[in-house]
C-alpha cells in the first residue's frame, strides 16, 4: 500500500510542479496545424487512391 501511495504522491508532485504545460496561444496554433497536416495528408491519400482506382479501372476494363 505504501508503495502505491509514494507512486501517487510523486505522479501528483511531477505533474504539478515539474511539467511544463502549454499556453493556450502555443496549444491552438499547435492544434491549427496538425489539423492542416492531417487534412493534406488526407488530400494525397485521395488523390492516390482515385488515380490508382482509374488505372485500375482502365487496365481491366471494367
Amino acid at each position: 500500500m505504501d508503495k502505491i501511495r509514494l507512486y501517487l504522491t510523486e505522479s501528483y508532485n511531477e505533474l504539478m510542479h515539474k511539467v511544463t504545460w502549454p499556453t493556450w496561444p502555443n496549444l491552438t496554433s499547435s492544434t491549427v496545424v496538425v489539423l492542416i497536416a492531417s487534412l493534406l495528408i488526407a488530400l494525397v491519400v485521395f488523390v492516390m487512391d482515385t488515380i490508382s482506382t482509374q488505372g485500375t479501372h482502365m487496365i481491366y476494363g471494367i
